[in-house]
């Protein structure tokens, strides 16, 4: 999309703009079928008056001639026209969800924020495709004015009255269906809402259901659901009730209007102002007009849950970064140097920390809300509210996230991995000349893939849930460390695995990143055991820093954190 920072409207109008040339012929080609179909009863109405009427077969057999290739290319332009207006409402949902997926991965971030997976998951689906629709229906409402205004054309042509009867008539009946499609628009963002919501709760509870099993909490996490449901549901029904009540009206309406010039063609005929032929080309016409009017009824409800779809996308797309890029670049060679000043931001308060080049750093945090502020600020997927963060003397805020994320990686405790294989996994990020079987041996993938029935070839479902929380933990270990990045941040990444193996990591993890600068933000006595030295946050603030033994030796607090 375009726009920088997109309304509904931008995103609708970018909708349309960008598939224009299927749209346009779509409506081309859906006007001919129009006008075709409005051409049918004219041309009865000929071969009453010109044929049947003087028992002409030459003209007759002329005229069903002329008929059948008006049938013909009505049935074309049909096939060909819908063909081309489902093809550009497709197009505009894929480009859609694009830019939507290309927003929320940004580096700079931003987008996720307030707004559970399962949120964004039903607006880059359920509300793009309402978006797409918009195509087709602006597509079918062209056509319907067409065959509106053929059909006028014609009434004029036989009785200004008549003529003036539907043009006259055809305005009001889109007012007031656009006047009765407001509340549709209104309940239809309420359902789009609810749903999206019932939807990440629905995504929710699948993730944790493990952990919920453990601790009991089925029945709650199916109450709150069931709540979260009945709310989509009560929303739903509102906005079905809104859509019928507007298709009701207009369909009444419509009626009215069809009845209006049946009765008017009919005292014409009566009157002897206009023929047999004429008065059955009036009714037919009149007859037709049921169908383009009823398609701009529903041409009004799409648009009206376009509008409001397009409303709920724009925000996503309008959604500030949480970070935003620098001018500067990083030094050809990245020596790995990290240096944090003053920096507050959460709960920390004024931490000052130097990583040497190489150094292998333990983090201990007290309290595990400073540790994920720490992480934040590391990854920059937050700035400090004060203070800076340098690697290599350059402060985070003057690159590019991308660009920094390509020295420096925060490998997080709830890494999720993705449907593939597990060696397919370990190497997402690795670089294409690398090589992995360090990083497998190092994290204890090779022990897990001997309990695989295809070893590292072994299939791995959505988000890794077909291996034990352990057996993630050290694939999305291995992961990070193939990424052979100049700057390692990891964050406990050993809490599903058992001691003897937790130790087997810790001395792969020293040995595989020897030389390259390694943050080990944990409270595990194996990993902290093989640190160069140990940073002890308490209150947000750094207390103390010593290599592990010393700080379990005089610390009372660090003993606390690590021990119990």
């Amino acid at each position: 999309m375009s726009p920088t920072y997109p309304s509904g409207r931008d995103v609708l109008r970018e909708s349309v703009r960008e598939q224009r040339r299927d749209v346009g012929l779509g409506a081309l080609l859906a006007s001919g079928h129009q006008v075709g179909e409005a051409l049918v009863p004219v041309l009865i109405g000929v071969v009453i008056d010109r044929a049947v009427t003087g028992s002409d077969t030459g003209a007759l057999l002329l005229w069903l001639g002329v008929l059948a290739v008006v049938y013909v290319g009505l049935a074309l332009s049909f096939r060909f026209g819908a063909w081309a207006g489902d093809r550009s409402a497709v197009r505009a949902e894929h480009s859609l969800r694009i830019s939507l997926v290309r927003r929320v991965l940004h580096p700079g971030g931003g987008a996720e924020d307030g707004r559970l997976p399962g949120a964004l998951a039903n607006i880059a689906t359920e509300d793009a495709k309402r978006v797409g629709g918009v195509n087709t229906a602006v597509m079918y409402g062209i056509a319907s004015l067409a065959g509106i205004l053929t059909c006028a054309f014609v009434l004029l042509r036989t009785s200004v009255l008549l003529g003036l009867v539907v043009l006259l008539g055809t305005p009001v009946l889109l007012w007031l269906g656009h006047l009765l499609s407001k509340p549709l628009e209104t309940r239809s963002e309420a359902e789009q809402e609810r749903a999206a919501h019932a939807s990440a709760v629905a995504a929710d509870l699948v993730a944790g259901l493990r952990v919920l099993k453990g601790i009991g909490g089925e029945s709650a996490a199916i109450d709150r659901y069931r709540t979260t449901s009945r709310d989509s549901l009560a929303a739903t029904l509102k906005a079905a009730r809104a859509q019928a009540f507007q298709s009701g009206m207009v369909l009444a309406l419509t009626g009215c209007l069809i009845a209006l010039v049946a009765l008017v063609g009919g005292r014409l005929a009566a009157e002897g102002s206009i023929s047999l032929g004429q008065l059955v080309s009036a009714v037919g016409l009149a007859l037709f007009l049921v169908g383009p009017l009823e398609t701009l009824a529903w041409v009004n409800a799409e648009l009206a849950q376009g509008r409001a779809s397009a409303g709920r996308v724009g925000e996503v797309l309008a959604t500030p970064h949480g970070v935003t890029a620098g001018e500067l670049s990083l030094p050809s060679e990245v020596r790995g140097a990290l240096r944090l000043t003053g920096v507050s931001h959460g709960g920390l308060r004024e931490v000052d920390l130097d990583v040497a080049p190489g150094e292998l750093l333990g983090v201990v945090a007290t309290d595990p809300a400073h540790a994920t502020d720490l992480l934040r600020c590391l990854a920059r997927r937050s700035d400090p509210d004060s203070g800076t963060v340098e690697l290599d003397g350059v402060s985070l805020r003057d690159l590019d996230p991308a660009e920094m994320r390509t020295a420096l990686l925060v490998a997080e405790h709830d890494a999720d991995l993705f449907e593939g294989t597990v060696r397919d996994n370990v190497t997402a990020s690795a670089p294409a000349s690398g090589d992995s079987e360090p990083a497998m041996t190092a994290a204890g993938v090779a022990q897990v893939a001997q309990t695989l029935p295809d070893g590292e070839d072994t299939a791995v479902s959505e988000r890794g849930r077909s291996l034990s929380g352990g057996q993630r933990q050290r694939v999305a270990l291995a992961r990070a460390l193939a990424a052979d990045r100049a700057v390692l941040v990891v964050h406990d990444p050993t809490t599903a695995v058992d001691a003897v193996t937790e130790a087997g990591i810790a001395a792969g993890l020293r040995e595989v990143r020897k030389g390259r600068t390694t943050v080990l933000v944990t409270t595990s006595p194996a990993l902290l055991a093989v640190t160069d030295r140990v940073v002890l946050l308490d209150g947000g603030r750094v207390t103390d820093t010593a290599p592990h033994a010393d700080l379990i030796a005089r610390h009372e607090t660090y003993r606390a954190a690590v021990l119990a």
